[in-house]
């Protein structure tokens, strides 16, 4: 099977990772529609399958995981991939066709059994079975080893887009944060050059596991820290939801933070204070990994845990320019969007607009990457 047939079976199109029958069918179908400009679902799988075709050849692509089942307190965020793409298509009808023009391939997203979160933590009988259900059209034995879970299809999915294209930038609309995992796990298999991570978040998400759980929202950062073998290369912006103080974090695992009231008292010196430091290490490339609960819940509190006290947009959305022009962006997420929880009335459009600007600032700074 070659890798763009089993990039097929693995996703759906665009806006199509939520299994819905009744509730939601119809405007689920509407947004398919609008994204891939098709008269009826026949002509979106067509059309999907024409953008996988295209991977090998794009400079980025754009990946939905509408889970939220790795989330904590609140969840919502697995319609943060549906609600972010159809905000960009209300700010610009034609920004997907645009985006085609420029040689970004949005890839669809992965399909989610909204019980699972990664295969590690699911016995062989509940893979198989989930397997007959995802994938009816292989046999058990053509089947076997074809992951089920949202965490494990990403991973998978993204490592065969890197055998077609080992350069392109993935752009990841989540879903909770621990769909960041499996995006680092699959980069660090193909990036040869000194890379690092800057993740906007409240919080650290830095615990090895959770009751247990190896990969869920708290800590999937961990494990990144460790892939990228710590010495900094980890750097977390907008942190003040803590239960340890930042030398704790720093000295324990060797992480560079720069907490909300730093940035805050001083966000042109910070900014300067977080490229010198990437510069330093040696980065080469970030991934920019983007939780939107680190902007402050003025601008964006549609998300399950908006924190009081934290960055601006214009301080994101700079950041996210110097990354690009001084350092190089390699891939980037957007993260945590959860437009069903309003706390005020306009929280959902206000969240999404935030949403859509990082998008729009994330991709462009990915577009002016030179390729390694």
């Amino acid at each position: 099977m070659s890798p763009a047939d089993e990039l097929a079976l693995l996703l759906r199109p665009a806006g199509g990772g939520l299994y819905l029958v009744s509730t939601g069918r119809a405007e689920q179908v509407a947004l398919q529609r609008r994204l891939y400009g098709a008269r009826d679902e026949a002509e979106v799988q067509d059309r999907f399958l024409r953008a996988l075709s295209q991977v090998a050849s794009a400079r980025a692509v754009i990946l939905g995981i509408p889970s939220d089942v790795g989330a904590g307190y609140q969840r919502g965020a697995n319609l943060g991939p549906q609600a972010i793409r159809a905000r960009l298509l209300d700010d610009e009808p034609g920004f997907f066709s645009r985006l085609a023009s420029e040689g970004v391939v949005d890839i669809g997203d992965v399909f989610v059994v909204p019980q699972l979160l990664h295969d590690d933590m699911l016995s062989e009988e509940q893979k198989r079975a989930t397997r007959r259900a995802l994938y009816p059209v292989l046999a058990a034995h053509e089947a076997k080893g074809f992951p089920v879970s949202p965490l494990s299809i990403a991973e998978r999915a993204l490592d065969l887009v890197f055998q077609l294209n080992p350069s392109v930038a993935p752009l990841i609309i989540g879903g909770d944060h621990s769909t960041a995992w499996p995006v680092v796990a699959a980069m660090a298999r193909v990036r040869r050059e000194t890379w690092g991570i800057v993740q906007i978040d409240a919080h650290t998400d830095l615990l090895p596991e959770r009751l247990g759980v190896r990969y869920c929202f708290a800590t999937w950062s961990y494990h990144a820290n460790e892939l990228l073998g710590r010495r900094g290369r980890l750097v977390q912006v907008g942190t003040r939801a803590s239960r340890h103080d930042r030398s704790h974090w720093e000295n324990e695992l060797g992480v560079r933070q720069f907490w909300a009231r730093e940035c805050n008292r001083d966000p042109s010196g910070t900014l300067d204070a977080i490229l010198e430091h990437l510069h330093g290490v040696g980065v080469k490339g970030v991934y920019f990994s983007n939780d939107i609960d680190g902007t402050d819940e003025a601008h964006a509190d549609a998300t399950g845990t908006p924190e009081p006290g934290g960055l601006s947009p214009s301080l994101v959305t700079e950041l996210i320019r110097r990354l690009g022009r001084e350092i190089g962006l390699i891939g980037g997420d957007l993260m945590e969007v959860a437009p069903a929880l309003r706390p005020r009335p306009d929280s959902s459009s206000r969240t999404l607009a935030v949403a859509g600007t990082y998008f729009r600032e994330t991709l462009a700074a990915l577009l002016g990457t030179p390729k390694p």
